[in-house]
């Protein structure tokens, strides 16, 4: 990558130490982001490192710091969900999103995931914006987390052609 950053997958990385170092910078990687603590923190459970790892990444620096990270997974039933992406302010806006979407979306597809899924926050444009991005298409889902907790599940088919835009 031309500007040095590295996209490492988790299995290549200690499960511990990555958690450890990205919760402890998640002020900084949730910064503008409509989740509160909680949620964030929930999004995190040690199985998305250990057990469910295989599929997410990192992007480290060539100073070997953290820019940014997705946690995904694909179900049994070959779906590719997003379970969590945050990059480093200091990182937005030079598509680094938009590369571990690509590297999630590309890996996912070699396993046979036929779709790829994430769900956000109604009115979360961030999320919206790259979700458009890629093609995928926002559909309202009322409760989603639960009772006046509507999301949007934004659905995109697989395989990802050439980079959208």
């Amino acid at each position: 990558m031309s500007d040095g950053l590295r996209l490492v997958g988790f299995e290549e990385l200690s499960a511990v130490a990555l958690r450890e170092r990205l919760l402890a910078r998640r002020s900084e990687f949730w910064t503008g982001s409509v989740l509160d603590e909680a949620t964030v923190l929930s999004m995190h459970d040690p199985l998305f490192f250990h057990q469910l790892g295989g599929f997410g990444a990192v992007a480290r620096t060539p100073d070997g710091e953290d820019a940014g990270y997705l946690l995904g997974v694909v179900s049994a039933d070959r779906l590719a969900v997003v379970h969590a992406l945050a990059v480093h302010p200091g990182w937005r806006r030079r598509g680094l999103a938009h590369r571990l979407v690509q590297r999630f979306a590309g890996l996912a597809a070699s396993t046979g995931a036929r779709a790829i899924q994430a769900v956000a926050v109604p009115g979360d444009t961030a999320v919206l914006a790259l979700g458009a991005r890629f093609g995928a298409s926002p559909a309202p889902s009322p409760g989603h987390a639960g009772p006046g907790a509507d999301r949007v599940l934004l659905t995109r088919l697989l395989p990802l052609a050439r980079p959208v835009r």
